[in-house]
C-alpha cells in the first residue's frame, strides 16, 4: 500500500504537487514538523528532487494560511472571486467617476465579507485571527482583485505571506483620452463619433458584467452566512443536548454507586443475620441435647 505523499516512479511530479498542497493547508504551528515528515518520506522513496522542493517550502504567516484555507475550503466562491477581479480590472479601465465610485463600494463589501469567511474558517480550525492578521487577509484579497499577478499567486493556494495591493485600484480615475488630430473632413468626425459610441457601448457592457459579478458574489456571501448561522445554531443545540445527556449520565452513575452501596450493606446484614440464625440454631440444638441428657433415663426421648 502507498504511503501518503510518497510516489512511485513516473508520477513524482503530480504527487509532489499534492504534497505541497497538503503542506500549505497545514496550520503554521504544525507546518515545519509536517514538512520534515513529508521530505523524509520523499528521501526514503529515493525522490531527492521532490524532497528538496518539499524542504524548501517556507512556513506561511497566519494571514497567508487563512487566505490559502479560504481558497481550498470555498473553491467555487474563490473561482468566482477571481473572475470578479478580472471583470473589475477590465471595467475600471473605461468607467467614469460615478461608475467607479459605485463599483468601488461593491468591491469593498465583497472583500470585507470574504475576509470574514476566512476568519470564520480559521476559527473553526482552532485559530483566532487578530485584528492585524485580519487586515492582512483583507489586504491580500484586495490585491487579488487589483493585481493579476497577485490573483495568480493566490489561485495556487500556497501563499507564504500576505499580499499588498497597489496604492490604488488600477485606473481609479478614468484614463485621459488623447485628442484626435484636427481635420476638416466630415468622414473623420463621423468616425470619431462612431468610436466614442463604441467605447461607450463597451464601457456599459463591462460595467454591467462587473455589477452582475459583484452582486452575485454578495448574494453568495449572504447565503453562506445564512448557512453558517444555521449550522452554528444546530451546533449550539447539539452541545446543549450533549451537556444535558452528560448531566443525566452523571446522576445515573451516582445513583448506581449509591444503590450498589445499599446492596452491599444489605448483603452484609443478610449474611450477618444468616450467621446469627445458624448460631442460634446450634445453641438451641445443643441446649435441647443437654436437657435430654440430664433427664432421668425413663423420661428421655
Amino acid at each position: 500500500m502507498r504511503r501518503k505523499g510518497v510516489s512511485r516512479e513516473g508520477d513524482s511530479g503530480s504527487d509532489v504537487e499534492a504534497v505541497l498542497d497538503e503542506l500549505y493547508a497545514t496550520p503554521p504551528a504544525e507546518f515545519v514538523a509536517r514538512r520534515e515528515v513529508l521530505a523524509a518520506a520523499a528521501r526514503t522513496a529515493g525522490r531527492a528532487e521532490d524532497a528538496r522542493r518539499i524542504h524548501a517550502a517556507r512556513r506561511p504567516t497566519l494571514a497567508a494560511w487563512a487566505a490559502n484555507r479560504l481558497l481550498r475550503s470555498r473553491p467555487e466562491e474563490s473561482r468566482q472571486f477571481l473572475e470578479l477581479g478580472q471583470a473589475l480590472r477590465e471595467a475600471y479601465r473605461t468607467l467614469d467617476s460615478a461608475e467607479l465610485k459605485e463599483l468601488s463600494a461593491q468591491r469593498r463589501r465583497v472583500v470585507s465579507a470574504l475576509s470574514r469567511q476566512a476568519a470564520q474558517l480559521a476559527h473553526e480550525a482552532g485559530h483566532r485571527l487578530s485584528d492585524s492578521v485580519q487586515q492582512d487577509v483583507e489586504s491580500t484579497l484586495r490585491a487579488v482583485l487589483t493585481d493579476p499577478d497577485a490573483a495568480e499567486q493566490w489561485a495556487k493556494g500556497r501563499l507564504e505571506g500576505a499580499l499588498t495591493p497597489p496604492s490604488a485600484f488600477p485606473s481609479d480615475t478614468p484614463p485621459p483620452t488623447r485628442a484626435a488630430p484636427r481635420t476638416t473632413a466630415k468622414t473623420s468626425r463621423a468616425r470619431e463619433k462612431d468610436e466614442v459610441a463604441e467605447r461607450r457601448r463597451q464601457r456599459q457592457e463591462q460595467l454591467t458584467r462587473a455589477r452582475r459579478s459583484a452582486a452575485a458574489a454578495e448574494r453568495r456571501l449572504r447565503d453562506q452566512r445564512t448557512r453558517q448561522a444555521k449550522a452554528e445554531a444546530s451546533l449550539g443545540q447539539a452541545r446543549d443536548r450533549h451537556a444535558r445527556a452528560e448531566e443525566r449520565l452523571r446522576k445515573a452513575q451516582e445513583e448506581v454507586q449509591h444503590t450498589a452501596r445499599e446492596q452491599q450493606q444489605a448483603e452484609e446484614q443478610y449474611q450477618a443475620a444468616t450467621d446469627a440464625l445458624a448460631g442460634a440454631e446450634r445453641e438451641a440444638r445443643d441446649a435441647a441435647e443437654e436437657v435430654d441428657r440430664l433427664r432421668p433415663p425413663g423420661e428421655r426421648k
